[in-house]
């Protein structure tokens, strides 16, 4: 019996950070940076978007204490409903990160402005360009990333054929 491989990550890189619009955080919500007692609130987000457990201490965990103005929420009322890290790789590279939002509030803008919130801080700490790594069945995460400038990287054999099927599917449904 032969054993599926699993695919690989998809890559997307913004090339420049300079170009970025000015952040809105859309009407009735506001935006705020982690503060302790938010892993609960980060595992219940991602959780709930990517529909598979997290934890917050193997994603982000041990590098709160020194760069929690990075993990960014964006809540209704005093309820995280979206969230993105502007995650600093250590070698100069920045990546956006665990960008997510609760199903009940898909479509109302608030991944792009995570992201662009996020993809904001990675600026002001001197980032001049951001990857990310996404799925092939996270079209509308892919359609917000291109929104902001994101292009696809082929660093896989299996990617130039994948990108094929994911821009052919994000452009029909513009």
């Amino acid at each position: 019996m032969m054993m599926e491989q699993a695919l690989s990550k998809l890559i997307m890189k913004k090339e420049i950070l300079s170009d970025l619009p000015v952040f809105q955080c859309p009407p009735g919500y506001r935006i705020r940076h982690f503060q302790p007692g938010d892993e609960r609130n980060w595992e219940d987000l991602i959780r709930h978007s990517f529909t598979r457990e997290v934890k917050f201490a193997h994603k982000i965990g041990d590098h709160v204490p020194s760069y929690s103005d990075r993990v960014l929420f964006i809540c209704k009322g005093d309820q995280p409903v979206a969230t993105a890290t502007a995650w600093e790789t250590g070698n100069g590279e920045w990546y956006l990160h665990m960008v997510g939002v609760l199903p009940d509030y898909s479509g109302k803008g608030l991944g792009f402005a995570a992201s662009l919130a996020a993809l904001q801080k990675m600026k002001e700490e001197g980032g001049k360009a951001a990857l990310l790594e996404t799925d092939d069945f996270r079209l509308p995460a892919i359609r917000i990333y291109m929104k902001l400038g994101f292009q696809p990287v082929y660093k896989d054999e299996s990617h130039p054929a994948r990108w094929d099927r994911i821009l052919q599917l994000v452009n029909q449904s513009r």
